[in-house]
């Protein structure tokens, strides 16, 4: 997979002409894009769409999380829109997830071209105190919580996992080198932590073991969009050489 493939722009803006210049901005060397709730909920397939049209690959990043029939239904007709990664909530329980794996597996017996389906964990915003304060008192670590729900989401059938940079080795450790790994709370060095609490550079998730990182306001929120995209990139190469070397 080329370098550049394996990031992932996040369009988390509340406008399809916003969206549609920061991909103008960005330049050729962006290849994949995140369509997340707030450019959704505006926009909905038209923003899938704008993206097509431009050759774009799609991450469209709803965290479906409901019980089995609704999920599964939603996937169906997020199959329609042509996207390339899809992710549900890996909390929806396992019934959710094989019954999501099994309509993929039947579309794709048919001879379609279905997206990659992929169970989000823990938000990267978390930290170990929610497990304290949200689920209870628990001598599990938030790498642990995170390594169980991965694993539930292996057996399952999906392709892999939303995870924060923190888990990328122990999952990659317990869930083989097939299974995809897609990283937010990237944040090359010297830039502002903002509100993810789980997070590492381009250079380190890539290193450790990501398949893709996914980067917002970084890229988003500057004034020379593709200058800072080069430098993600660069800072990814950097990552993919140490990864080689090792």
């Amino acid at each position: 997979m080329n370098i550049n493939e394996k990031l992932i722009i996040a369009l988390d803006v509340d406008n399809l002409s916003l969206a549609e210049e920061i991909v103008n901005d960005c330049g050729e060397n962006v290849i994949f894009y995140k369509v997340g709730l707030q450019l959704f909920t505006r926009e909905g397939i038209k923003a899938v769409e704008m993206l097509k049209k431009k050759n774009k690959k799609v991450f469209l990043d709803l965290k479906l999380h409901d019980i089995p029939n609704t999920v599964i239904n939603a996937v169906k007709v997020a199959y329609e829109m042509n996207i390339d990664i899809l992710t549900i909530h890996s909390m929806g329980g396992f019934g959710v997830m094989e019954g999501v794996a099994k309509l993929i597996w039947q579309l794709k017996d048919g001879g379609n071209q279905v997206p990659a389906v992929v169970g989000v964990t823990l938000l990267t915003s978390l930290d170990g105190a929610f497990l304290e304060d949200i689920i209870g008192t628990t001598n599990r670590t938030i790498e642990e919580e995170v390594i169980i729900l991965a694993k539930a989401v292996k057996s399952a059938g999906l392709d892999g996992v939303v995870a924060s940079p923190k888990e990328i080795v122990a999952i990659r450790e317990n869930c083989g080198n097939d299974f995809l790994i897609i990283t937010p709370g990237i944040r090359s060095i010297g830039t502002e932590q903002q509100d993810q609490a789980r997070i590492a550079t381009p250079k380190d998730a890539i290193r450790d073991g990501a398949d893709y990182i996914v980067v917002g306001r970084p890229v988003t929120g500057s004034d020379n969009k593709k200058k800072a995209v080069q430098s993600i990139l660069n800072e990814m190469k950097e990552g993919m050489n140490e990864r080689k070397a090792t």
